[in-house]
């Protein structure tokens, strides 16, 4: 019997290389797309269906999705209003996203911590770099929080990806099941 490790860190060489376009797109995802045409960005990507969540109020007929997966390939997305509002990355195997030729998938968090630190000196003070409750960093100009997640006996970054609008209260925005942030 072929014994599954759970904390396998996939190698950078084999992940999807993504880069961030801030509050706009991660990848081939774009903030504000609906289910269908998430599916449709990663159908060349990845063999994997997009697994959806429903909701549906007691008020409406149709129910609405409001989180859908891609276990296997690694990512999370959160809708509101069936749009696109959140991408979280699983730090273990998903794709590395790379923003200001910095990797921030399955790195050391405090690696990136002093990464934003540095980018926030050469910025207009307090506006970029911010910390949720939790003591979680966020960059205000690239629209990333950088959450963890186990990996064995270490914590990797799994970072959170939002649009614009959700800056101003990322603990609002995100879903309680979207990450630590709260």
């Amino acid at each position: 019997m072929a014994m599954v490790n759970w904390w396998d860190v996939l190698p950078d060489n084999e992940r999807q290389q993504w880069s961030l376009d801030p509050f706009m797109a991660v990848g081939p995802l774009r903030f504000g797309a609906g289910p269908d045409e998430v599916s449709i960005a990663l159908s060349g990507i990845t063999t994997e269906s997009q697994q959806h969540t429903r909701h549906q109020s007691a008020f409406d007929a149709v129910s609405t999705v409001v989180e859908s997966s891609y276990p296997k390939f690694g990512l999370k997305l959160h809708y509101r209003e069936e749009r696109l509002a959140a991408i979280v990355v699983d730090a273990l195997h998903g794709p590395q996203v790379v923003a200001d030729g910095m990797p921030l998938v399955g790195r050391v968090p405090s690696t990136l911590e002093q990464w934003m630190i540095h980018r926030a000196e050469a910025r207009e003070p307090h506006a970029e770099l911010t910390y949720m409750g939790t003591g979680v960093p966020g960059s205000e100009s690239s629209g990333v929080v950088i959450d963890v997640q186990r990996a064995g006996d270490r914590l990797l970054t799994r970072p959170v990806f939002v649009p614009l609008e959700a800056m101003d209260d990322l603990s609002y925005w995100l879903p309680r099941e979207a990450s630590s942030l709260r």
